[in-house]
């Protein structure tokens, strides 16, 4: 067709798809930098602090990057896919990265949001940093917990399908969920929130016009305090 002038077309399933893989990767940055600097965003006017959205960004694409990596060992390696009834394909679904990206972030901040903001309000309430934290972690653990065996299990029934792309999905969805849920939330968030102490909550004085969300006010009654314990009477 050199010396034509007509223009020429190649179509089919396999031209489909390259031209479906090609411009998922090429949107993929953009998704990922649109998704990542709206979060940090929300977190910084949320919680007023420089520090809170890149710790919880690092935080969030742990969880999301160990599903990535999950997925290649199995679909790709074959590391105890027979497991699944399955065996090894060399690839992963094309669309599957970017929507990963998008349900996990999604569901990972939100358990971000519900420990951070108990951990803030007691903060503001005129704890420490780590008394924060300790009742920040003992308010909502059973709550994520719950939300997160419910979930699992859910991507776990995907992940036994016989189709490829909803077994690569649940397994991811369920692997995420699973490690947020635990060394992320459990482990990881406390952990770092205990090293940098009253440094969690910095914010830089030309951020200082940013509304101040919270709820709560500094030196208001404890609504964290323990109950008191009645003293026994004398006989």
């Amino acid at each position: 067709f050199a010396a034509s002038v007509a223009d020429t077309y190649v179509s089919g399933q396999a031209a489909g798809s390259v031209d479906f893989t090609d411009q998922m990767v090429g949107t993929a940055p953009y998704v990922f930098a649109f998704v990542l600097g709206l979060a940090f965003l929300l977190l910084l006017v949320m919680f007023r602090s420089i520090v809170i959205p890149f710790k919880a960004i690092g935080l969030n694409l742990l969880s999301v990057g160990a599903a990535y990596g999950v997925l290649v060992m199995v679909f790709q390696w074959g590391w105890g896919i027979s497991l699944l009834g399955s065996s090894p394909t060399g690839v992963i679904e094309p669309w599957l990265p970017m929507f990963l990206f998008a349900i996990l972030f999604g569901l990972s901040m939100d358990y971000h949001m519900l420990l951070l903001n108990r951990i803030k309000e007691a903060y503001d309430e005129g704890y420490s940093n780590e008394e924060s934290v300790s009742q920040g972690i003992r308010l909502t653990a059973g709550q994520i917990t719950s939300a997160a065996a419910v979930m699992v299990g859910v991507f776990g029934t995907f992940a036994l399908s016989r189709q490829i792309g909803l077994q690569q999905m649940g397994l991811g969805l369920g692997v995420a969920v699973l490690i947020d849920a635990t060394i992320i939330r459990s482990v990881l968030l406390p952990a770092s929130m205990k090293l940098l102490g009253d440094r969690n909550w910095y914010l830089p004085s030309w951020l200082e016009w940013l509304p101040d969300m919270s709820s709560s006010e500094s030196g208001k009654e404890r609504k964290f305090a323990p109950e008191a314990v009645p003293a026994m009477a004398d006989d």
